[in-house]
């Protein structure tokens, strides 16, 4: 898909040097069993994946479409079990091969509807029955810097009104917390949660967080 080509070459350049940094909610993994297989797509360099073994996960694995985060994550995190999304949004598991899928700061990544719907239906596909999605991803923000981007991009290229490109040329887009809620209305709304959080650039953002299950 070509959104996710593009994206593909920001992140093997410009965007392999990037911090993450959406906050995780550990109380929401609380009755997730230690055992349970656990997928962090958009994993990047491995930073929840992390969190999660020190949480005491056992059974955690990690997918990205760029090359250069899942080499920063085998050199810098090594003993994590990371590899390259080869034909994104699809990964190379069985159908209902996991039990909890991470998916943070990955829409914002992935400006077109279409290509986000993609990816809720293939995270479905490998998700087990009864399984949970953890969802963080950042919202449409009230300050005039960011909507004069917003304003900016959708004149000039079309896009759903929230995208920008940032200063070294990702394609990003900010969510309208209704847009996200129906993208995964198929699963049952567990937990959901305003956060405050920082952008890859280190600038202050809300995001929303939702935890949905199969």
């Amino acid at each position: 898909m070509d959104d996710l080509a593009h994206q593909t070459r920001y992140w093997d350049t410009a965007g392999a040097g990037k911090t993450f940094m959406h906050p995780l909610e550990v109380a929401w993994l609380a009755t997730v069993g230690r055992s349970a297989r656990i997928l962090d797509y958009g994993c990047g360099y491995g930073r929840t994946m992390t969190e999660l073994r020190d949480l005491g996960f056992a059974d955690v694995s990690g997918v990205d479409i760029s090359t250069a985060l899942i080499e920063r994550g085998r050199r810098t995190r090594p003993g994590l079990d990371l590899s390259v999304i080869d034909s994104p949004p699809s990964v190379p598991h069985a159908a209902a091969s996991f039990d909890v899928i991470m998916v943070l700061a990955v829409l914002t990544c992935i400006p077109d509807d279409q290509v986000q719907d993609a990816l809720v239906a293939e995270l479905d596909r490998v998700l087990a029955p009864g399984g949970l999605i953890y969802v963080s991803d950042l919202v449409l923000q009230p300050d005039e810097r960011n909507r004069q981007r917003y304003a900016a991009y959708v004149r000039s290229a079309r896009e759903p009104y929230g995208t920008f490109m940032t200063e070294d040329g990702a394609v990003c887009r900010h969510h309208d917390p209704g847009h996200l809620r129906r993208l995964f209305a198929r699963f049952d709304l567990i937990g959901e949660r305003h956060v405050d959080t920082a952008t890859m650039n280190g600038r202050r953002a809300s995001a929303l967080q939702m935890l949905v299950r199969k």
